[in-house]
């Protein structure tokens, strides 16, 4: 039902350009290194986490791909993000994928399938400029996400 390991595979086609892409996707992983902007507990949210746009590190940015790692906020488990992305009739065909490293780690919440939803989000894409598709069969616990928390 789930990949064997921790991880999820979305394909993505969103309207604009790759470099447009490119652009957005890279300034919002700098925007968000770091633990500065890690939220804490609240009324709302009692129990930690409660949110994970923090600690994304840019490892390169090169020719048509981005490879970045995530860091959960409360263990600091890492993940390893890569988004690799062809122009295609006036719109960005994008391959994302984000995999735990730890090789034990068989569900995940959905915490990484929001590793690259929470960056389209944050980048400003809104679900009428791109289509997502993606499944339990190869994303961890997609039906069961929660991107405000994991």
């Amino acid at each position: 039902r789930y990949p064997w390991h921790a991880s999820c595979k979305i394909q993505w086609e969103i309207n604009g350009s790759c470099d447009s892409f490119k652009n957005r996707i890279v300034n919002q992983i700098n925007a968000w290194q770091g633990d500065s902007l890690c939220p804490t507990t609240s009324a709302s949210c009692p129990e930690l986490p409660c949110g994970q746009n923090c600690l994304y590190d840019l490892v390169s940015a090169n020719g048509n791909k981005i490879v970045a790692t995530h860091k959960t906020p409360v263990a600091r488990y890492i993940d390893d993000l890569t988004f690799t992305f062809k122009d295609q009739g006036g719109k960005c065909s994008v391959n994302a994928k984000s995999n735990s490293r730890l090789w034990y780690a068989v569900l995940d919440m959905g915490t990484n399938y929001c590793n690259l939803r929470n960056l389209l989000d944050g980048a400003g894409y809104t679900s009428s400029m791109f289509s997502e598709d993606t499944r339990d069969g190869v994303c961890t616990q997609y039906t069961s996400r929660d991107c405000s928390r994991f």
